[in-house]
């Protein structure tokens, strides 16, 4: 009777593990997964969807009907997340992920839909009444695209621009991110957390607010503040490019001066910028205004 007992339990133990390695199996996906990330100023954006191919087919009228609702690919829905607040084509989007749509027109200007309903296969259970962007996009002719493809271009300090391309038409959508509102938020948050001996942080939240005239006064205040924990050639020339960009070029070629000397203590360091810092001070010491 044990060795009848025996046998069974070998065969459905057997049994089990013929079953978990048939569910195991992986074969290739006639539209495979995909994503694409970019980070655009100081937020992230990133695309994930399945790609389909043309195969022969005609896609767009066909394939893809004008006028109809379609995912952007192939399987559950396409999904697009912001992780801060921004403008596509000028309109404001609320960070979060969204169900990506497009509805393809034989005649005039295509949509881009967004839906806060995250959970859908294709069209399955989508309602208009979770729409949060809905976006007119102008499609452009391009080269022959097998494969439907996301991707990123020409990024900027806070703008880039968002592709979506297959067969023959490429749609495009143009972002913008509040990078300088997160960016203030940023600094602000590390100059309040700043250990006491951390001059550096004073230093570098200075030099991001240089070239932004009206941060000025903020500027001034927090390289002053890097100088009186640890006054070195570094903060000294982000000071006199703070004057420099006022217009108060001797006050810029004094500092400048200083900077050189304070150099001479920390020569591995001076000398990636040296040249820069010699090349300003024989221009500035020369001007009045």
């Amino acid at each position: 009777m044990n060795k009848y007992l025996l046998s069974f339990f070998l065969l459905l133990i057997s049994f089990v593990i013929s079953t978990t390695a048939s569910a195991q199996l992986q074969l290739p996906q006639a539209s495979p997964a995909a994503y694409v990330q970019q980070t655009i100023g100081l937020t992230d954006v990133s695309v994930s969807y399945h790609a389909p191919g043309v195969k022969g087919r005609s896609v767009f009228g066909n394939l893809v009907p004008y006028g109809k609702l379609w995912r952007a690919g192939a399987n559950e829905a396409t999904l697009i997340t912001f992780s801060d607040d921004l403008f596509l084509n000028n309109e404001r989007v609320p960070a979060g992920t969204y169900s990506f749509f497009i509805i393809p027109e034989s005649d005039k200007d295509w949509s881009i839909v967004l839906n806060k309903d995250t959970t859908l296969w294709g069209l399955e259970g989508y309602s208009e009444l979770n729409d949060v962007a809905y976006l007119s996009v102008k499609p452009k002719k391009v080269p022959f695209q097998e494969t439907l493809q996301f991707s990123f271009s020409n990024i900027g300090t806070n703008t880039g621009q968002l592709h979506l391309a297959w067969e023959n038409s490429q749609l495009t959508l143009h972002i913008e991110t509040e990078v300088e509102k997160k960016a203030l938020a940023n600094i602000h948050k590390a100059l309040a957390e700043a250990a006491p001996d951390d001059w550096y942080i004073w230093a570098q939240s200075a030099e991001y607010m240089m070239q932004r005239k009206e941060y000025h006064n903020d500027a001034l205040k927090w390289i002053n503040k890097s100088i009186a924990i640890k006054e070195n050639f570094y903060n000294s020339w982000i000071k006199a490019r703070l004057y420099a960009y006022n217009k108060e070029f001797q006050e810029a070629a004094a500092l400048t001066a200083k900077a050189m000397q304070l150099g001479s203590s920390e020569p591995e360091a001076y000398k990636t910028y040296a040249k820069e810092i010699e090349t300003a001070y024989n221009d500035w010491k020369k001007r009045k205004f």
